[in-house]
């Protein structure tokens, strides 16, 4: 892969050269200005997607040649040699969680926790019409037999911006204690690092997703324990559909937590 990228760059670099091609008679005139031009490459490691296409646009206030490739992440310019210097400090300066090019849209995400049990319950409780289809693919890949939603989260977050919360949850048994003592509670940290586009439609790729559980579970008559569970994944999820995150393990081999999450990228 890397052979592939410097090929690829090198192929960039002659582009730009070529393109910098005047008549002989030219050339001769510019000769002096030629002579202070090179050609780099500027990598990019953090910013991707639309946080990418801005840092390449603020680029363009230095009118130069360049070509910026977001899957190679990398800056391709043939400038002079100090201007290629000044590009290189703005491109390390935006290239940053945080920075003017990495903040971006802001997102609608809900996260949906269902809790799924190998028993089938004696009422099951109706799930909303949108989670259906989830819950009819668990049933299929999985033994859930009972999918009952235990609680959803609505969150707005924001491209390129580091996002934490605190969670506070139903009880995971609450026929058997009352209070508020025994809420399952929990912590979400999130980085959304850039809306990025396949095809037709908007992803969101996330470098980080961790969610951590504190989950309160029956130990006897009247007695209980908490129990520390979570999951942790990245990856692109796309706008407008729920896709199931991860499985959170439960208080016991009957019952497992499944996180679903869906988006919204607010133009």
């Amino acid at each position: 892969m890397k052979q592939f990228s410097i090929v690829v760059a090198g192929l960039a670099i002659a582009a730009l050269l070529c393109a910098q091609d005047k008549p002989p008679a030219a050339a001769d005139a510019a000769g002096a200005k030629q002579e202070n031009y090179e050609a780099a490459i500027i990598p990019v490691k953090t910013l991707t997607g639309d946080s990418f296409d801005r840092l390449s646009k603020l680029l363009g206030v230095f009118n130069v040649r360049f070509v910026a490739d977001e899957k190679l992440r990398t800056i391709v310019v043939y400038a002079p040699k100090d201007v290629v210097e000044q590009m290189r400090k703005v491109v390390e300066q935006l290239d940053q969680p945080g920075s003017e090019a990495a903040i971006g849209r802001n997102i609608d995400m809900t996260l949906a926790f269902l809790r799924c049990s190998t028993k089938a319950p004696a009422q099951p409780s109706p799930l909303p019409a949108d989670l259906e289809p989830v819950a009819r693919q668990l049933r299929a890949a999985t033994l859930c037999k009972g999918v009952e939603l235990w609680d959803t989260l609505p969150l707005r977050l924001q491209e390129g911006k580091d996002t934490s919360e605190s969670l506070r949850l139903p009880g995971a048994s609450t026929e058997d204690f009352k209070g508020p003592h025994l809420q399952a509670t929990g912590q979400l940290k999130i980085h959304p690092e850039g809306v990025t586009r396949k095809d037709q439609a908007r992803y969101v790729r996330f470098s980080t997703v961790q969610i951590s559980f504190r989950i309160p579970y029956a130990t006897g008559t009247a007695q209980y324990n908490y129990m520390d569970v979570g999951l942790t994944t990245s990856g692109d999820f796309m706008e407008g559909q729920k896709t199931v995150l991860g499985k959170v393990s439960g208080s016991d081999d009957e019952t497992s937590i499944f996180v679903v999450i869906s988006l919204k990228v607010l133009d």
